[in-house]
């Protein structure tokens, strides 16, 4: 038990090491050492909107969508042509946004294994998921703090990382530097700039 717990805090360690690097790498130096946050009476008034609903959801989506079908606490809608199913508790304060794939019969275990990587470090705040024998892109938040530039976000994202599946495995163009995606893509680059030079 030990030894797991040693071997936990070095990889929290040496991804705080690499989060921290990349960090400074996009942070302008300042002359000071240590970054210094403003006072909360510097801070721009941001206007705040009102708590997410299902109604403004509903709203939301169907600006979108005019065709949008609600039924009960889901909407099925689609943009650019990808079918959308958002489901919203109220009571559990919680929506998802889900994006069918494939069936989930016949993934390996090696194609798994990348679904779990790109989770960590690509697929932003969408994930793939298994759920009723499918593959899913999907997106999980609360739902009355949730944002409409998040909700719009949300629904790219999951788009995403359903067309992006079997290629980049991408929820948009940030991928965090700790996880293994970034050298599977430098591999994939150089099979590409192989295939590139032979034609």
């Amino acid at each position: 038990m030990v030894l797991i717990r040693t071997a936990l805090m070095v990889t929290v360690l040496a991804f705080a090491a690499i989060y921290g690097a990349a960090h400074a790498q996009t942070t302008p130096d300042n002359g000071s050492d240590a970054e210094v946050l403003p006072d909360a009476e510097a801070l721009p008034d941001a206007p705040l909107e009102p708590p997410m609903t299902l109604l403004r959801m509903a709203e939301i989506i169907r600006a979108i969508d005019p065709e949008a079908v609600a039924a009960g606490s889901a909407i099925q809608f689609t943009l650019d042509d990808v079918p959308i199913v958002v489901i919203a508790d109220p009571r559990a304060d919680r929506m998802r946004a889900m994006v069918p794939i494939r069936s989930a019969e016949g993934l390996s275990p090696e194609e798994l294994m990348r679904l779990m990587q790109a989770n960590f470090d690509t697929a932003l705040d969408a994930r793939y998921a298994v759920a009723q024998g499918r593959l899913w892109g999907v997106y999980i938040h609360p739902l009355s703090p949730l944002e409409k530039d998040q909700l719009l976000s949300a629904f790219i994202q999951t788009i995403n990382v359903a067309r992006t599946y079997g290629q980049t495995y991408s929820g948009g163009a940030t991928v965090f530097g700790g996880g293994d995606s970034n050298g599977i893509y430098e591999e994939l680059l150089k099979e590409l700039q192989k295939l590139g030079e032979e034609i």
